[in-house]
């Protein structure tokens, strides 16, 4: 990759990766079941620093100027100003000031089931179009995503490779913001009702003047969900609902 003085790139020559291997890494301190593992992937390390080059130049710029269909207002994972902090205060100081006028609020956690594992490539590159990026970028990240195989190493064992025609990889660079983009036109239904995210932990937050939405808001998120084929699991989501104590109720 080369960068002139501009500030604009040709891709003269480029690694993607094609063949990958994952590494099952447990999310609990006894692992019983496959569940019980994450599935980081290991990547060549030239692999993992073009991937940096180009989140770095071309895809946080434009996060903060999206084209219509996308917004990433309420996103605060993996972008230069978004943090765990940034995320919780903006919900805090929202569910705050609407309790200053409204007898109560509604947050709605919903759970995406292995969100990383089921983005569907052609969705995604789909809104990576729409983004105001050279298209020898693109077409870089079009040959990331296509063509790719894994196989999973576990306690020195390694399996036959398969074709991987969705998901973004965990442990590189360029999945988590991927993820970012494919989570653009999440968008609420209903005025003064407010989305807010961390990568796929999302979260709702419904006045009590709007409490009657929340049944059409489920019905969006769930039709979201099976139009990029994520899995949105109902028993893993749950209302919260918050009041003023200092209120009589």
């Amino acid at each position: 990759m080369r960068v002139d003085a501009t500030g604009s790139a040709s891709f003269t020559t480029s690694y993607v990766w094609k063949n990958e291997i994952v590494s099952p890494v447990p999310k609990i301190f006894s692992p019983k079941n496959c569940n019980d593992y994450r599935p980081i992937s290991v990547t060549p390390v030239l692999t993992r620093t073009m991937e940096r080059m180009v989140v770095r130049t071309f895809m946080y710029p434009v996060l903060l100027n999206p084209p219509p269909a996308l917004m990433f207002s309420v996103q605060y994972a993996f972008r230069p100003t978004g943090s765990t902090t940034a995320a919780l205060v903006f919900l805090l100081q929202t569910i705050t000031d609407l309790l200053a006028e409204q007898p109560y609020v509604v947050v709605i956690a919903f759970d995406f089931s292995k969100a990383s594992d089921t983005v569907r490539h052609s969705t995604l590159l789909q809104k990576l179009a729409s983004l105001d990026i050279p298209g020898t970028v693109y077409n870089w990240l079009v040959d990331y995503f296509l063509g790719n195989s894994h196989c999973t190493e576990f306690r020195g064992h390694i399996s036959t490779f398969l074709n991987i025609s969705a998901s973004i990889v965990q442990g590189s660079a360029i999945g988590p913001v991927s993820y970012v983009v494919n989570a653009g036109d999440l968008t609420q239904l209903t005025f003064e009702n407010v989305f807010c995210k961390y990568a796929d932990d999302t979260y709702l937050v419904i006045p009590a003047s709007n409490a009657d939405s929340r049944t059409r808001e489920i019905e969006n998120v769930r039709s979201w969900s099976c139009a990029n084929n994520l899995n949105l699991n109902l028993k893993k989501s749950s209302e919260i609902v918050f009041m003023d104590s200092l209120r009589r109720r």
